[in-house]
């Protein structure tokens, strides 16, 4: 029936309008037929006439009695109403209604005519330390996005990026070494390093062929800095100059054993990725045949200076707010050197569309990527950043401290242990991402309504018990309406769950998937008001079978809107 309607629409514009290709592109772009939001206002709406009344110099009202004379001939229409400014809101006979549930639930009714090759990366976190809360709400995010965006039909490729090749990897390995000699007391560790009960771990699973002399260890922490950051900046060098076969085997024992607890923990969450992408293998400046050699090239070119005896991009000519130093005067690249070349590298892989999920810390790092990229030659619009915010996370009203530095922090794992991966996944999903969002454990542990994790997963469980009940009673699920023309029980929860594939396709068009927990709240309060009111089971035996195909049909939207966001609907609770 969609369709059908569609196609009225597209005739309208056409043949009685006559307009133009760029008319038609115009109108195509701005106006909806989208489900009502009330039975009273009809089945479907349309603006299409508000849109078209300009380019036709008429009155949109005047558009809408002409639009409506045309839909009311469909034989599925049973009525047409023109209603404020030039609204038109159409009435379908009932059999219409419900037999348009079996074309509209249909999962390829909205799959994407024109399938794109995408790349999401996301999470992207230091490898120097377990995954906080903070971290898993990109995580969820990230994932969810990949998933609608496979649902609708592009083909998804996902992504981390593991930054294995920065200072960070060498506060982590410093801090390791720190900890495996027993170089400092308790109260005198330094600060800038890391604390977690994890380095000591990490510290006491390494074996050395050659353990040092106890006396050497110690001279490195002699006479050093006052300042935090220099402190530890000292400790690495003379770590690494005295004793770089240690340095090395910690460096990458720390790496492997911290991904790897990464790589558990998004498992556990439900969250794996097609591409583990290391940044040490975009290779050394002093590699003239390296990735990141060849990205510097790329825009030496024609779009870098030396100034100070540093390499500058000339970022500002593409958007960014000044020039960025690319290599310092010491010969080393910046972050935005091997940004330039990992986006070289991705953008070479033959995308149609790359997706940075990244923290809102990130938000004045925009500009820069996206001068780099034309600045290699490529379009900015290829690549699309999606900000979000990190969680609160609150417990019993005190606040988790998610700090990984100090090691003072509630991590993914135990949140994933507290209240499971889909209560997790949910509430991080629950609202807009580029939005703070706080939400309290407490709540999450409770069965109630309070709870909306249980509400909506209580609304999936309790069809699943009531169809087990009517299996007892002897009966087979019907597969269709019988005598559609007369039942109208169920009108209002079936007109929301049509709505089902038009919430995903924008969900997807929008990376929006909290838009679709809010679809899942209100299907939930509308089935659960309706099993109220009615009881299924004593419904005269006319009605019975076809509230049980209603409900069939709403528990297998429930199921598919939290399966397509990455949550497992549960059959009993």
């Amino acid at each position: 029936m969609f369709s059908l309607i569609s196609l009225t629409l597209q005739d309208f514009v056409e043949n009685d309008l006559g307009f133009s290709a760029d008319q038609k592109k115009v109108v195509s772009n701005k106006h909806k037929l989208t489900l009502s939001d009330s039975l009273d206002k009809g089945h479907w709406t349309t603006n299409l006439c508000l849109i078209a009344a300009n380019l036709a110099n008429k009155s949109p009202r005047d558009l809408a009695e002409s639009l409506s004379k045309k839909l009311e001939a469909l034989p599925a229409v049973i009525s047409v109403e023109v209603a404020g400014p030039g609204f038109v809101n159409i009435f379908l006979n009932q059999s219409n209604f419900l037999e348009q549930c079996h074309e509209l639930l249909n999962p390829s009714f909205h799959s994407t005519k024109e399938s794109k090759k995408i790349q999401v990366e996301f999470v992207s976190a230091n490898p120097t330390g377990p995954l906080h809360v903070g971290h898993g709400r990109g995580a969820a995010y990230g994932d969810a996005i990949s998933r609608i965006l496979r649902y609708l039909g592009h083909q998804v490729k996902t992504e981390y990026y593991v930054n294995d090749a920065g200072r960070q990897m060498d506060i982590l390995a410093s801090s390791i070494f720190l900890r495996k000699f027993c170089c400092f007391e308790e109260d005198s560790f330094p600060k800038a390093a890391y604390k977690g009960s994890y380095i000591q771990e990490i510290a006491d699973s390494i074996f050395l062929t050659e353990t040092p002399d106890h006396l050497q260890v110690q001279k490195i922490t002699h006479e050093l800095p006052e300042e935090d950051e220099e402190k530890i900046d000292t400790l690495i060098e003379r770590i690494k100059a005295d004793f770089p076969e240690s340095w090395k085997l910690i460096k990458d024992h720390g790496l492997t054993i911290v991904t790897e607890s990464i790589k558990t923990d998004l498992k556990d969450f439900k969250v794996e990725f097609d591409e583990w992408f290391y940044e040490s293998s975009l290779g050394e400046l002093s590699d003239k045949s390296s990735a990141i050699s060849l990205a510097m090239q790329k825009v030496q070119e024609d779009h870098a200076y030396e100034k100070e005896g540093a390499i500058w991009l000339e970022s500002s000519k593409f958007g960014d707010d000044k020039d960025r130093v690319i290599v310092r005067d010491d010969g080393r690249g910046t972050y935005l050197s091997s940004d330039l070349a990992y986006h070289k590298d991705k953008l070479d892989r033959g995308f149609d569309q790359i997706i940075n999920v990244w923290g809102s810390d990130h938000h004045g790092y925009i500009k820069r990527i996206e001068a780099s990229i034309e600045a290699m030659g490529y379009s900015k619009k290829r690549m699309t950043v999606q900000l979000v915010q990190f969680a609160n996370l609150f417990d019993g009203g005190q606040k988790v401290k998610m700090s990984t530095r100090s090691g003072n922090f509630y991590t993914l794992k135990q949140l994933l242990e507290d209240i499971g991966p889909g209560a997790t996944r949910f509430y991080y999903l629950s609202k807009q991402a580029d939005q703070h969002l706080d939400f309290d454990i407490g709540v999450a542990r409770t069965n109630s309504k309070d709870n909306l994790y249980y509400y909506v997963q209580y609304a999936h469980a309790r069809i699943c018990s009531i169809e087990s009940k009517y299996k007892e009673l002897g009966h087979d699920i019907p597969q269709t309406f019988q005598k559609p023309e007369t039942f109208k029980a169920c009108d209002e929860l079936l007109q929301l769950t049509l709505n089902f594939q038009f919430v995903v396709k924008s969900s997807g068009e929008n990376m929006q998937p909290h838009l679709l927990i809010y679809y899942l709240r209100d299907l939930a309060q509308a089935f659960h008001h309706f099993y109220n009111e009615v009881n299924i089971l004593k419904a005269p035996p006319e009605d019975q079978g076809n509230m049980m195909h209603a409900l069939s049909i709403v528990k297998q939207v429930i199921g598919s809107a939290l399966e397509v966001i990455g949550i497992e609907p549960l059959e009993k609770m």
